[in-house]
């Protein structure tokens, strides 16, 4: 039995892993990325966010913020739980591919949601400063695809596996029945 894949599902895990690895080197290289960092011509666009999100900026690099690398980490994770759906679905063709991109997106889609709550709850600690312009375009947008369509993955996918487990079941309460006659 074939693995039913989705062709936007696994562009997006293609196309976001290079943007999150990425985000990831951004992180993980402070102080050397960010602005007057030797590195820093890398990470060029940065110079806006690390001064739109404190959160990867200098104030959480010097209050030895650990949230900004501990969510690159899992950024890390979930991208080669994407990375290996991709290769299980496509390549191995392995029937429980769609478990592993549901686990990862459950993970980027969670890890997301925590990051909103998180400036909700400190009342914008690390973004409130921000105009309502800087902060539509430069944070709000660009997040919201991390949470729009790894929800719409979630679902897909979810929705799948669950049809995969109806027709397991009816397979096997028709065998069942049929051994019992």
């Amino acid at each position: 039995m074939a693995v039913k894949t989705h062709t936007w599902i696994t562009l997006w895990f293609l196309l976001t892993a290079p943007v999150i690895f990425w985000d990831v080197g951004y992180c993980f290289m402070r102080p050397r990325s960010m602005v007057g960092g030797d590195l820093h011509w890398i990470w060029q666009p940065y110079e806006i966010y690390q001064e739109v999100d404190y959160v990867y900026g200098v104030k959480a690099l010097e209050e030895n913020n650990g949230f900004t690398n501990a969510q690159s980490m899992l950024n890390v994770v979930e991208t080669l739980m994407n990375l290996t759906y991709v290769y299980l679905a496509h390549v191995s063709n392995w029937t429980p591919a769609p478990l592993v991109g549901f686990a990862a997106a459950t993970m980027t889609l969670s890890k997301t949601v925590l990051y909103w709550a998180q400036e909700y709850y400190c009342g914008g600690c690390a973004i409130g400063h921000n105009t309502a312009k800087d902060l539509i375009v430069y944070w709000i947008i660009p997040n919201g695809f991390w949470i729009i369509v790894p929800s719409f993955i979630v679902w897909q996918l979810g929705k799948d596996i669950a049809g995969a487990l109806i027709v397991t079941d009816r397979s096997s309460v028709k065998a069942a029945s049929g051994k019992s006659l």
